[in-house]
């Protein structure tokens, strides 16, 4: 697996427009969690003054990305062209979903794709089975990458001083009693990912979830985003996930890369 360092963004500057990241910072204080709020919540949750919190929730609601009765604030649906133009400006969206829902309609096990952000992974693509969950995921949906067999093998690409960073960018919280959280043995089971060129993570996220995560490369051989399926212990186990899940996973992953790479060529 290809490795890579990203640069580290720019600190604020001449450039830096801070009206504009204090908005989406609003923006990003409504959650799953916290889809209404109060100006005071707004403002607690996004730092801001009670007074600039509501200079830029008007301005939000003026443009009709935020909604209130007075009290109360939430986002719009309007809110989603920001996300899918994101989304529709990503080939892997239209190449892939074919080949996951087939993926799917052979194992009977969920899919997702997602793509790092951060110390994040963010799903730009699902395809459900069943709910099998207790955390509900769906586009944009985000979760931390450690622990997750999708951002192992996304952190997998990077080098070590950029997975160390962003390792300590998360909270690296013990979400279940087989969550690794020390930095050492994370590195470890990356490399390991890294050697191999896929990751298994049992139970580590959410107690009863298995899932199998394989890269996906883009025309220049860089790994863009990556493809899981998820199982159920009670029905299957890490070995049985392998053996049963991990080939037609690959397959797809493989089937996915071909599609970018001759898109990219096609498109030059």
């Amino acid at each position: 697996m290809p490795s890579s360092s990203k640069a580290a963004p720019p600190r604020p500057g001449d450039t830096y427009v801070q009206s504009f990241a204090r908005g989406l910072q609003v923006v990003r204080s409504f959650s799953a969690n916290a889809p209404e709020q109060t100006l005071s919540e707004v403002a607690e949750r996004s730092g801001l003054t009670r007074a600039g919190a509501r200079r830029i929730l008007l301005t939000l609601q003026t443009l009709g990305y935020v909604e209130g009765d007075g009290k109360w604030f939430r986002l719009t649906p309007r809110i989603l062209e920001l996300g899918f133009a994101y989304l529709s400006s990503m080939p892997i969206w239209d190449l892939a979903e074919p080949v996951v829902q087939a993926l799917v309609d052979r194992v009977s096990e969920s899919s997702s794709i997602a793509v790092l952000d951060g110390a994040d992974i963010v799903y730009v693509m699902r395809v459900p089975t069943q709910k099998i969950m207790k955390i509900s995921l769906g586009i944009g949906s985000r979760l931390p990458a450690f622990c997750t067999s999708l951002g192992r093998v996304l952190l997998a690409q990077l080098d070590d001083e950029d997975i160390l960073r962003r390792l300590e960018e998360s909270p690296r919280t013990a979400l279940t009693r087989h969550t690794v959280t020390d930095t050492t043995t994370l590195l470890k089971r990356i490399h390991q990912v890294r050697r191999q060129g896929w990751s298994v993570v049992d139970q580590e996220l959410e107690e009863g979830l298995i899932s199998v995560a394989a890269p996906i490369q883009g025309a220049d051989g860089r790994v863009n985003a990556a493809i899981n399926l998820s199982g159920q212990a009670n029905r299957t186990n890490a070995r049985a996930v392998q053996e049963q899940l991990l080939p037609p996973l690959l397959e797809a992953a493989q089937a996915i890369t071909q599609l970018l790479q001759r898109k990219t060529r096609m498109g030059r």
